[in-house]
């Protein structure tokens, strides 16, 4: 059996989480690193993605991975790329604000799949919309989902975090306060009104999205939602970041 754990490389504690769930499942335990082109429509972010190969190695091996695989471009994309559409859901919230990311990421995260015929594959809930994009996929690959890693003040742990300043690190921290406040809200009304509030105390974060969804369907979630999740996302410092967190008791 062997489990994948697919990753962009800048490796953190986040991802040593993945790494290690996958290394309780199975002896052999891949983690692929990779910048994805295809899932940047910003050039500039693309440039700016922190590259770490050798700590990288090094957290992987030590989290318990058996192979750490650095593929180039022409690797995974050999000839001419035939792009995997996410669909609807590849299209709104996030989808909405980075047009044919989730396209991109279905491409290399379906050829990952094909070059390494994993048994079962590692994913963050962090990323929710990608993570329910991938399940959706047609795979004969297992998709297993690891609570999302945090700071000890809440921040989600990112690859992009260590391109915030130190003011920026500090206003960071009002999306998780924002989830947090919201999260035992007696209605989805109230819990949205608590969110709204709290994003607009901190003037440098800007937001792009902050909503209560039902984490089945991603349409807005009512009161009668069985699964309802917070989902937010913004810009600090010109660093998009995005985090979720389950609404209810």
């Amino acid at each position: 059996m062997t489990v994948l754990v697919p990753t962009m490389g800048a490796l953190h504690k986040g991802h040593q989480a993945l790494i290690k769930r996958a290394r309780s499942m199975s002896k052999e335990v891949v983690v692929s690193i990779f910048i994805n082109p295809l899932q940047f429509e910003n050039i500039d972010d693309l440039e700016k993605y922190p590259r770490t190969p050798e700590k990288d190695i090094a957290i992987a091996t030590l989290a318990g991975a058996t192979e750490v695989w650095m593929p180039d471009y022409e690797e995974i994309y050999p000839g001419e790329i035939k792009k995997l559409s996410a669909g609807a859901l590849g299209q709104i919230f996030e989808g909405q604000a980075r047009p044919e990311h989730f396209d991109g990421m279905l491409t290399v995260v379906n050829r990952l799949f094909e070059i390494v015929k994993p048994t079962a594959a590692v994913f963050g809930e962090k990323d929710f919309q990608q993570l329910a994009i991938i399940k959706a996929m047609k795979s004969n690959v297992e998709i297993i989902a690891v609570p999302t890693v945090r700071e000890f003040d809440g921040l989600a742990l990112s690859s992009r975090n260590v391109r915030l300043t130190e003011q920026g690190r500090k206003t960071a921290n009002v999306i998780h306060r924002a989830l947090a406040a919201a999260r035992l809200a007696p209605t989805v009304a109230i819990a949205q009104e608590i969110i709204d509030t709290t994003l607009a105390t901190e003037a440098g974060f800007k937001r792009d999205y902050a909503a209560i969804i039902d984490e089945d369907s991603f349409e807005i979630a009512s009161n009668e939602t069985r699964h309802k999740r917070g989902i937010i996302a913004g810009w600090i410092d010109g660093v998009r970041l995005i985090d979720n967190m389950k609404m209810g008791g």
